[in-house]
């Protein structure tokens, strides 16, 4: 039987580069390729693949949302993360967000093409070092803009005053932010900020 499998990533030479690597399996095929997160829902539906490869930092929608959103749309389909962001906060919430693997892309073709397959037989797949990593807590998702922005939001600052104080614009600290809400799960900018101070994270 062959594996049927869709590939989203933004950067069109990876996505091909991996396409290649897979398509020289005997038991997979790259049936879709996608270059944002938010056309991965239509092109399941048109495709119909086994198992969605995700990176994470996509425009539209990130990979983490994306898993969490086929959870729930295409329960049949798994997700594996494939990404260059090897760092071990996600790795906790890629698996929280539905996400049956995660595994990182200077892994050897083999270890990948290995991991598509236990994927699809139902097992859960993690990079190792990262799995042990993120048992001990893992690393902070966001990023040293993010913390500030964030601490300063906490403090029961809007966005246009954030903006003037870090030198930025508006639609930056906005973006920001929404990263930020979007890392930590939370629905407004105060609780991500007391949801990543509860973690540790600032």
């Amino acid at each position: 039987m062959t594996i049927q499998l869709l590939l989203a990533d933004d950067q069109a030479m990876v996505r091909g580069a991996l396409a290649a690597l897979l398509d020289l399996e005997t038991d997979l095929q790259v049936v879709a390729q996608v270059g944002r997160g938010d056309e991965v829902l239509d092109a399941v539906r048109a495709s119909s693949p086994d198992v969605c490869l995700l990176d994470i930092e996509m425009p539209g929608l990130d990979g983490l949302e994306v898993a969490r959103l086929l959870a729930r749309e295409a329960p049949g389909v798994r997700s594996l993360i494939v990404t260059t962001f090897g760092r071990p906060g996600y790795v906790r919430r890629a698996l929280e967000a539905g996400a049956s693997g995660f595994v990182v892309k200077d892994a050897p073709a083999s270890e990948l093409a290995e991991a598509v397959r236990r994927v699809h037989a139902g097992l859960r797949v993690v990079d190792p070092a990262l799995a042990t990593e993120s048992l001990y807590g893992g690393a902070s998702p966001l990023t040293a803009r993010e913390r500030e922005t964030l601490l300063l939001a906490m403090e029961g600052h809007r966005a246009p005053d954030i903006a003037a104080r870090l030198f930025l614009s508006p639609g930056t600290i906005r973006n920001h932010l929404s990263s930020a809400i979007a890392k930590t799960g939370t629905s407004t900018a105060v609780e991500a900020a007391r949801e990543a101070q509860s973690r540790g994270w600032l």
